[in-house]
């Protein structure tokens, strides 16, 4: 049973729905080059599930989108995404533009 992924870009950010793992990421990987054009925030709030798959493709969005000057942040880190951040010791890669609720 495989989730959905949708994502929308409003302004500088990319806002991502739903789930984000191995089988439902191939469409935003596709598309990542257009997509990240002038980003500086990737919304995750409206994600229901990120496995380690996902959490690679979120690095590789960042790494993309990193500019001199300028770090993309993260926006709407839940618990459970913070847990996996922090398996992978990523802390200082995604970091978050406020603390999850």
């Amino acid at each position: 049973m495989t989730g959905q992924l949708r994502w929308h870009v409003e302004g500088q950010t990319l806002c991502l729905q739903g789930e984000l793992d191995r089988e439902t990421l191939i469409s935003l990987w596709q598309q990542r080059e257009t997509v990240m054009k002038q980003i500086d925030i990737i919304d995750v709030s409206a994600l229901e599930r990120v496995d380690s798959a996902g959490l690679a493709l979120l690095v590789h969005l960042r790494q993309m989108a990193q500019q001199p000057g300028k770090t993309p942040l993260f926006n709407g880190v839940t618990d459970k995404l913070h847990s996996l951040i922090t398996l992978y010791n990523l802390q200082q890669i995604i970091v978050s533009a406020a603390k999850p609720q």
